[in-house]
């Protein structure tokens, strides 16, 4: 629970059991903990770290949120409008929602950190050590802002060093710095703070990465691919050839799904999985496997593999406002009921309720590499096996989900659905 005035600090953020199913505008203030200064020599300030890393720890949260979230994104009027096609970040909408919770108590706090897995002013730290350990990624970024008209609790403000802070007027200053942190994008949020708006926060991530090993543009060629909606189109497929040790299968109800691993370049490069399901499998079940753990999956029985993915772009606005009941939360969106006690100083308390949630998400793929991005947004108002088959070419010419994983392999960064006829669009990681 988040202090008022004159009551102890908890000892530990508020977190949830574990799932059953789920595996064991101005410059950021300066901060002077690294990720490893909050997880290893140091006393564990959160008492929840038990000596591994953080994102260990919440990235089957993160993986938990996203399952939750499925339904809910898929059946999205953007998403119905676009033929079923859909890209998101579970990551970002952790993010956002983790950060706000630093601010929560009571019943706001509860249903946060069921959905999180943790709330409280204690929590802070293991919110800046898990954006930290994301952003180790190579050629990712990780930022966030929040803009207020209220002034912030300085034992909040000091809880989240990464964070910039600033004053809630001009629209345009929070467009800005979305897109310098999104590398320009995303150009600007697509919401508008109103008279009544106290707080926005925006979380921003961004990937412009190289493939470790590009496809050779002299192997994409003109090729078949069916639609969601039964209808053919002539789509540009790259090819490649992988190693069979980065593919694998995901047992789904309706079967099994195929999943293939692109490594991107870098020392701690980003993952990219691309997963395809049988003929007429539903999204969520195919979207889930390309984020699952990959020692969840059974190794292919091939001696050599390939794949055809068609180059794609899918941009995808949600009002993940719409979403918040199916994702548990109730209290902290009603005026009557939400509690950030721990937002701000003074009398404002009160005010506080979540508003508005929105994200907006890129993803890009082609022959050189792969570009994503997302904003996402949260205003405060008040046996003996056989003998192995020689083969195995995975040919994405029907619907298919792609994840975009941490460095960890445990995180989806980004996770999207190609319901429709790829729209190739430009040729990411030119640089």
């Amino acid at each position: 629970m988040l202090p008022y005035a004159g009551e102890p600090h908890a000892s530990e953020p508020r977190a949830r059991e574990p799932h059953p199913t789920e595996p064991h505008p101005t410059e950021p203030l300066p901060g002077d903990s690294s990720p490893s200064d909050l997880h290893a020599g140091d006393p564990d300030p959160t008492g929840l770290f038990d000596g591994e890393p953080a994102l260990r720890q919440f990235s089957g949260e993160i993986r938990e949120l996203g399952s939750r979230w499925l339904d809910s994104v898929l059946s999205d009027p953007a998403v119905a409008a676009a033929g079923g096609d859909a890209v998101c970040s579970p990551a970002g909408l952790w993010l956002a929602l983790a950060a706000v919770g630093c601010g929560a108590q009571g019943d706001t706090a509860d249903e946060l950190a069921d959905l999180t897995g943790l709330a409280g002013p204690e929590a802070a730290p293991v919110v800046t050590a898990v954006a930290r350990e994301l952003a180790a990624t190579d050629a990712l970024a990780a930022a966030t802002g929040v803009w207020t008209r209220v002034p912030l609790r300085a034992s909040l403000v000091e809880a989240l060093p990464d964070v910039a802070f600033g004053p809630l007027r001009d629209p345009a200053a929070i467009d800005a710095w979305v897109a310098r942190e999104t590398a320009g994008l995303i150009g600007a949020l697509p919401f508008r703070p109103g008279p009544a708006t106290l707080l926005v926060l925006v979380n921003a991530l961004a990937l412009q990465a190289r493939w470790a090993r590009p496809f050779a543009p002299e192997r994409t060629r003109d090729a078949p691919f069916r639609t969601a909606q039964g209808t053919e189109a002539t789509v540009r497929m790259m090819s490649a050839d992988v190693p069979v040790g980065d593919v694998w299968t995901i047992g789904a109800h309706g079967g099994d799904v195929h999943v293939v691993e692109l490594a991107c370049a870098g020392e701690n490069p980003a993952l990219v999985r691309f997963a395809l399901g049988p003929e007429g499998m539903p999204p969520a079940p195919v979207m889930s496997a390309a984020w699952a753990p990959r020692r969840a999956g059974t190794p292919a029985p091939y001696r050599r593999a390939a794949v055809r993915i068609p180059r794609f772009g899918l941009r995808t606005v949600l009002d993940v406002t719409a979403h918040l009941p199916a994702l548990g939360i109730t209290a902290a969106a009603d005026p009557r009921t939400a509690d950030f006690g721990g937002l701000a100083e003074g009398g404002a308390d009160e005010e506080f309720f979540v508003d508005r949630v929105g994200q907006e998400t890129l993803l890009r793929v082609a022959e050189e590499g792969v570009e994503a991005a997302a904003a996402t947004w949260v205003a405060t108002r008040g046996g003996a096996p056989a003998a192995p088959p020689s083969f195995l070419e995975l040919v994405y010419d029907r619907p298919f989900a792609c994840a975009v994983m941490d460095a960890s392999g445990t995180v989806p960064l980004f996770a999207a659905y190609q319901a429709t006829a790829p729209d190739p669009g430009e040729n990411p990681a030119r640089a």
